[in-house]
């Protein structure tokens, strides 16, 4: 009787034992379920070729233009340098990169021109006049090129954005005198000065810099024209030093990938 009584006893005990035993499991295989599964390195993933590198175009619905595809890998596949002893021209240009034919006022650039033949990196840097019979686009600028008989154009132009606001002196408007002589005018203006190194024989564009600066100045309504001329000249002024150093270290980096004269000539 008693072994019976014992035995009735540990089973009681299991049983009271079992849900726990079952959490505690169910538990343990929960963790096991979230942990992530160690890296195999296998031989055969060690052996398995690298992902290939993109090189077609796979878009049907790139249209290339003027340019065939031969031609398109071959210009991006050729090395980008500047030739040794060239000759480079400076030339002012319209909006849509045809020679500008109004006055060149703007000494930029001549700025750009001292700062590139003082590098030493072109046999001779020339200022180019837009005065000469020429197309226009870039085949004028070509034929330009060739009169200069220069292989490199740097292609000058600049822009600016003005925008006119009231300040604090505009309530001096309410007088005939205070209209005319108050400096109520805010003038703010935007501007951007872009160089383009364009190389003549291959017609591709080798860098653009843009050098962008903004200033703002007062006027009365009467010297409000005569201002803005003054504020955009005190730009180009400010700007030119700091746009002919950034073409000449592009220019620098460009003459220091000129590859070796047997690889230009493809001479042994």
């Amino acid at each position: 009787m008693k072994h019976g009584a014992a035995r009735v006893a540990t089973l009681q005990r299991m049983n009271r034992l079992l849900p726990l035993v079952l959490l505690a499991t169910g538990c343990a295989a929960a963790s096991k379920s979230a942990e992530l599964p160690p890296l195999m390195f296998t031989a055969a993933e060690m052996k398995a070729p690298p992902p290939q590198v993109l090189t077609e175009d796979h878009f049907a619905r790139d249209q290339i233009g003027g340019v065939s595809e031969p031609h398109l890998k071959e210009i991006l596949a050729a090395p980008v340098f500047l030739e040794d002893g060239a000759r480079l021209g400076v030339v002012p240009v319209a909006v849509r990169y045809a020679p500008d034919e109004a006055v060149p006022t703007a000494a930029v650039p001549a700025e750009l021109v001292a700062a590139l033949e003082e590098s030493g990196m072109f046999d001779m840097a020339s200022e180019i006049s837009t005065e000469w019979p020429t197309d226009r686009g870039l085949p004028g600028l070509r034929e330009l090129a060739a009169r200069y008989r220069s292989e490199y154009l740097v292609l000058y132009r600049h822009r600016f954005v003005e925008d006119v606001n009231h300040n604090g002196w505009a309530a001096g408007y309410a007088t005939i005198i205070g209209a005319l002589f108050f400096p109520g005018q805010q003038l703010e203006s935007n501007g951007v000065l872009e160089a383009t190194l364009y190389d003549v024989k291959t017609g591709t564009i080798l860098f653009t810099v843009n050098e962008r600066i903004a200033m703002a100045e007062s006027a009365s309504p009467t010297t409000q024209s005569r201002r803005s001329t003054e504020l955009q000249k005190k730009m180009l002024a400010e700007a030119a030093p700091r746009l002919a150093e950034r073409v000449v270290q592009k220019c620098r980096r460009l003459a220091a990938s000129r590859p070796a004269a047997s690889a230009i000539t493809g001479s042994p």
